[in-house]
């Protein structure tokens, strides 16, 4: 007691807080230098960043498949058509397109094409070579072919040719739209819009949750800071190797969710260390001891679970992932250091400008309405445990209907220049025209083969027309390509591209020494689903597995680790169910500015059960690392999950929201892949944490009783001896400490 008879703030055992608690009092004794380190990095890596940032591209290889042979094979032999091209697509507003008028902008503007540099080739529709002209006169489209793939040609090169194209038909009775894999493979979303709705929501968020504005701004600020840091290095990264424009979009969505979410977690935890009591300095310790450590291993399940994409043998697609988990790393370390150190300059402060009638947080909260909840479920765990379960189920139905693939640009929103030309085309020759099938032909012992090849797949099912092959000057390779009379993004055009490699050009073939191969965007894309289906099982075992390592070490109990990684692969099933009953059955497509189903792109699922494979292990870890602190403690197995998902519970409702904010608000975006991204990721994290996390796992845990905390012996000798929480009563007013109990 104090002279004055009150008694002194409560203090911790730093010995009982181990090397984070320690850090935690260090970034409390040196804040200012923490933060000015801070500033020096960031300042460093955004300058370093903008000289010397590298670009992003599409570059996609698929090694060892038909597409990737077929493009290796005209990259050696046929350099001149292995590039892509863009296509110009003309429309007459009024009269034809051979009206003298027209006719002289149309040829403009083709003439401005060829001058471009990069361009080999330009069509011409009127001479029916590179290009069509429609019975009707009304609709031309000309294919200008790139020395490049799509990924190498310099945006400038496209601006030149969208320039020159306007400018041709500018006061003309002609309008001019762009299509083609130069086009559609360099688009770069601006998603300024998404971060800002993304923020502003979170902040809402957190102000409700927090009632302070200065809490509220502490998780935001540090978030901006961790994806300032993040996102450098992402650019960075691609002077080395090639990542993919879809990169920073998800950089920016895994970035400010968990940064925030990082921040909050060990915002929340200080505050409740001030209100039961503790000094400013122990508050720290306490919060860097026990959140820190949360933070740290759900980070590091995040990364790991993404760097299991290598299973697919895919690099481009493990470098997405990779490329998105640096902004998890730097919010990770945010959250370890300059968190500590903001809370340590602020202290009582965290608490100033409050709202009106929102309570300051303490210990002994009963978690209210969430609090209410926990006891809920738990009291009725025998009906709540497998209601979330069916519900799960139902949720994830729609897996069974799933169709990989590429949607191709008739899914745009309608009004982008891409959609208007696709939809022209269409129209005007048929869907096919807007993804021909390349096939790719090694006819040096076999001249003949071409047209064998070329009569078999013309007679085909499902082809619309076969044009006359292109063949290279030393007449060793041959190119067709082959209209289908469907759709690129169609089941009946990937159907074709089986039948094709299958039956029709090995029986055109026979016995002749020649080989030829199928590719085009939709073979791609299918090679990419095939390779994806083969190698999944060994993804989810080894990303499942690793979750299960970390948490049955973390945990001390292989129940736990059992437990999270069924639950993390029904949570998957279930947000993937919902994404494909949206994008490929129409539920609700309009609501998000789409007006046309289509397919999921072929890479999304894997990289998305990565990324949620790493999130849902945030609120496991979150919420069982509070559980396991209470039981800890002394508390009962029952008790100590109420207990648990009182304290914590609205940490993880309001961290949830805020993630699924930032994730849906990418809805908004114009590209279909980015909408894809979000949906997917916003409705795997609102499943996970209240039907599984809140719901189902400590109904679960009810249910088991003490024996989730089971662990065999002989496991838990040869397991390192790694726990997540601190063995420390954080409410003891004490140095004494309660011992932990056996696992």
């Amino acid at each position: 007691m104090s002279e004055g008879g009150q008694k002194e703030p409560a203090r911790a055992d730093m010995s009982a807080l181990g090397a984070l608690g320690r850090w935690g009092h260090f970034c409390f004794r040196h804040r200012w230098p923490v933060v000015g380190v801070w500033v020096v990095v960031i300042a460093v890596l955004a300058t370093t960043a903008t000289l010397y940032g590298g670009t992003l591209s599409n570059a996609v290889e698929i090694p060892g498949t038909d597409s990737q042979r077929g493009q290796d094979l005209l990259d050696e032999t046929f350099p001149q058509v292995s590039g892509n091209a863009a296509t110009l697509v003309f429309a007459a507003r009024t009269g034809t397109l051979v009206d003298p008028a027209s006719q002289q902008a149309v040829q403009a503007a083709l003439q401005g094409a060829g001058d471009i540099d990069g361009v080999v080739s330009v069509g011409n529709p009127y001479q029916q070579q590179g290009g069509l002209i429609n019975q009707a006169q009304t609709v031309a489209f000309s294919n200008v072919q790139f020395a490049q793939q799509s990924f190498d040609v310099p945006q400038s090169a496209i601006d030149a040719l969208e320039s020159e194209a306007n400018a041709a038909v500018a006061g003309t009775p002609v309008e001019v739209n762009f299509t083609g894999a130069v086009i559609t493979n360099n688009i770069t979303p601006d998603d300024s819009l998404s971060e800002i709705i993304g923020l502003t929501v979170a902040l809402v968020i957190l102000l409700i949750m927090l009632g302070s504005a200065v809490a509220a701004i502490v998780p935001i600020a540090m978030a901006m800071v961790a994806l300032v840091a993040g996102l450098s290095l992402v650019y960075l990264e691609a002077d080395f190797v090639n990542l993919n424009t879809i990169t920073p979009t998800l950089a920016i969505m895994l970035g400010l969710g968990v940064g925030i979410d990082y921040s909050l977690f060990l915002v929340t935890r200080f505050r409740q260390e001030l209100g039961a009591g503790r000094e400013v300095a122990d508050s720290v310790a306490i919060a860097t001891a026990t959140g820190g450590r949360a933070v740290i291993f759900a980070g590091t399940m995040v990364v790991l679970s993404v760097a299991s994409l290598v299973v697919f043998g895919l690099s481009w697609m493990t470098l997405i992932g990779v490329g998105a988990a640096v902004t998890v790393v730097t919010a990770v370390i945010a959250a370890n250091s300059l968190v500590p150190a903001a809370l340590s300059i602020l202290g009582h402060h965290v608490n100033s400008l409050r709202l009106p009638h929102f309570r300051h947080p303490r210990e002994e909260d009963d978690g209210g309405a969430i609090g209410a909840w926990g006891r809920l479920v738990t009291r009725r765990s025998v009906i709540f445990a497998p209601l979330a379960l069916v519900v799960l189920l139902v949720l994830a139905l729609p897996v069974f209907w799933v169709h990989l693939g590429a949607s191709d640009a008739g899914t745009y929103p309608k009004g982008q220049t891409e959609r208007t030309a696709y939809d022209q085309i269409s129209t005007a020759f048929g869907p096919g025209f807007n993804g021909p099938l390349v096939v790719s032909i090694n006819q040096s012992a076999d001249p003949q083969v071409t047209d064998r090849i070329a009569s078999a797949i013309q007679g085909t099912d499902g082809v619309a027309t076969v044009q006359a092959p292109v063949v290279n000057q030393q007449g060793t390779t041959a190119v067709l390509s082959v209209i289908p009379t469907s759709s690129p993004q169609s089941r009946d055009t990937v159907d074709l591209v089986d039948t094709l490699r299958d039956d029709v050009i090995p029986g055109a073939i026979g016995d002749a020494d020649a080989s030829a191969y199928v590719g085009g965007t939709t073979a791609a894309f299918d090679d990419i689903a095939t390779r994806i289906g083969d190698r999944l099982i060994w993804f989810v075992l080894l990303a499942g597995g690793i979750v299960l390592l970390i948490l049955t070490t973390a945990f001390r109990s292989l129940a736990v680790g059992l437990k999270a990684f069924a639950t993390m692969l029904l949570s998957a099933a279930a947000s993937f169910g919902v994404l494909i009953a949206v994008f490929q059955f129409g539920w609700g497509l309009e609501l998000i500015g789409l007006d046309q189903t289509g397919p999921i792109t072929s890479y999304l699922p894997p990289i998305m059960f990565a990324i949620l494979f790493g999130l849902s292990m945030d609120y496991e870890v979150f919420l069982v690392s509070r559980i396991r602190e209470e039981f800890v403690r002394g508390a009962s197995a029952p008790d100590a999950i109420t207990q648990g998902v009182a304290r914590i519970g609205k940490v993880v409702v309001a961290a949830a929201l805020i993630m699924t904010s930032v994730f849906l608000s990418f809805l908004l975006s114009d590209s279909s892949l980015v909408k894809q991204f979000g949906l997917a990721l916003g409705a795997s994290i609102l499943i996970d944490a209240f039907i599984v996390r809140l719901t189902l796992v400590p109904a679960v845990m009810h249910l088991m009783g003490e024996r989730i905390w089971w662990i065999p012996r002989w496991l838990d000798r040869i397991l390192p001896p790694l726990t997540i929480e601190p063995s420390f009563d954080s409410r003891a007013e004490d140095d004494q400490t309660v011992p932990p109990k056996a696992g």
